[in-house]
């Protein structure tokens, strides 16, 4: 039986001192071709290690107010991702409230 696969391809231009300048990315499977972006966060698993390791990146001209909103925007997410995987509702909720801790002493929250 063949196997599905898909692919994530991510193509970083680096400037003269290897500094991030443009981040590319492209998921087929999910309609994204070439699609340019300004940061990014990837985490996977060591499982025979035990830890995870990290890519962190994000292009020079990436604003400052707009990173303070990934940051907030992908905690958050990392919260609802705990959940879905553990079902651990009370840490669960200490997690998303540092993310509303996070938003409040960033100024992040909407003005009503």
């Amino acid at each position: 039986m063949a196997q599905n696969k898909s692919q994530i391809a991510i193509d970083v231009t680096l400037d003269d001192n290897k500094v991030p300048e443009k981040l590319n990315w492209t998921a087929k499977d999910g309609g994204i071709n070439n699609a340019a972006t300004k940061a990014m966060m990837l985490s996977v698993w060591d499982h025979t290690a035990k830890e995870s390791l990290r890519i962190d990146l994000w292009t020079k001209d990436m604003p400052l107010d707009e990173m303070k909103i990934f940051f907030h925007q992908t905690l958050s997410a990392m919260a609802d991702t705990f959940y879905r995987a553990t079902n651990d509702e009370k840490m669960t909720d200490t997690m998303k409230d540092f993310c509303d801790y996070f938003a409040e002493k960033l100024d992040l929250k909407k003005k009503s």
